[in-house]
């Protein structure tokens, strides 16, 4: 990797996330990134669309407070109560800047989503990494009276697993003295959102994301919520890196998602329902698959390694994620696509399985 002399030591220590393949070929069945099979709701395309007008030349709200009480009314929440930005990326690197830089004992699972050591590195945190239990489940009574606050995916990525809304308020109520971050970029797929928390927990931080289940990957958008101290907090950090976030079309088109509730309603359930029948599938072929409760399934075969799978399927044009890690290095995270694409991985593998 190329470095220059010109960089601070911090920049030559980093070790960057990598996302998923992003190929440059059409013609394929990308199946590698979780990304909604569905469109967005034409409410928001035509909202976008409104939205390019001669006011570019403006700059947008900095504050947003159009979709943040969009946001709130739909939580009911109050509007101090919620904060915005580029995706839920830049939502966790300004939680972390403003919740846990500088602080030791912060506990993460161990198999999680790879952008948390991330920050961990960027905001010298020093992170206790939590095993998963022997199903590659999260136990709550692992995350007890942290010293430096808890992060945790719900459901988990990669594994899709689910800790109900009980299980979270124990993670809560074990750690009043420090934010308990709930990233929740996959709970619209079959979980319960801990957002009726907020009211009770001062230390509760639920972060969300427009790019799965409004199928908006491509306008980033993300949102946390939680009492309007931590929130405060967080737009202090905001405004002191970047004040005007979200341009005037990405502010627009959020609205409209979250004003097309059918919308949303119906693409989620037939997420939910190719999930189970790519599910189905998969065992047939004798994968193991997880109980997902995500817009993904994580599965490992019982004679085949996931890499040689992998490996002949980007052969044939299908993209899957397949993890290095130790403990996942067997398996397959494999998003939820259109029926089309499915049927086309199923016909694939049993080519591959013989």
């Amino acid at each position: 990797m190329f470095m220059s002399i010109y960089w601070s030591e911090k920049a030559r220590l980093l070790q960057p996330y990598t996302p998923g393949e992003q190929p440059k070929f059409t013609n394929l069945v990308k199946l590698n990134t979780n990304e909604n099979p569905f469109e967005p709701s034409p409410r928001v395309m035509e909202a976008m669309h409104d939205a390019i007008d001669g006011d570019l030349r403006l700059y947008p709200d900095p504050e947003a407070n159009r979709l943040k009480q969009t946001i709130a009314d739909y939580y009911h929440l109050s509007s101090s109560q919620v904060f915005v930005g580029n995706g839920s990326d830049e939502v966790l690197a300004m939680a972390f800047a403003t919740f846990f830089q500088g602080k030791n004992n912060l506990l993460l699972p161990e198999i999680s989503y790879s952008f948390y050591p991330v920050y961990c590195q960027l905001y010298d945190v020093q992170a206790q990494l939590i095993p998963l239990d022997n199903d590659l489940a999260i136990n709550p009574e692992d995350y007890q009276h942290a010293q430096g606050g808890v992060v945790i995916a719900n459901p988990n990525a990669p594994t899709g697993r689910l800790l109900s809304l009980e299980q979270i308020e124990q993670i809560v109520l074990a750690n009043l003295e420090g934010v308990v971050l709930v990233d929740e970029a996959y709970i619209d797929f079959g979980g319960q959102s801990a957002v009726k928390l907020i009211a009770r927990y001062p230390n509760l931080l639920i972060i969300q994301t427009l790019s799965k289940s409004r199928s908006l990957a491509g306008l980033r958008v993300g949102l946390a919520l939680g009492q309007s101290e931590l929130i405060a907090g967080m737009e202090k950090v905001k405004n002191s890196f970047n004040s005007y976030p979200l341009d005037r079309v990405a502010q627009a088109g959020a609205i409209a998602a979250f004003n097309d509730e059918a919308y949303f309603r119906q693409t989620c359930k037939q997420v939910v329902e190719n999930r189970q029948w790519l599910a189905e599938q998969l065992e047939a072929l004798d994968f193991n698959v997880l109980p997902s409760a995500a817009n993904f399934v994580f599965a490992s075969h019982a004679r085949y390694a996931a890499e040689l799978i992998y490996q002949r399927l980007h052969q044939l044009g299908i993209i899957v994620r397949h993890f290095k890690q130790l403990r996942i290095n067997n398996y397959l995270r494999i998003s939820v696509g259109t029926m089309k694409q499915q049927q086309q991985l199923i016909a694939a593998l049993k080519t591959i399985l013989i």
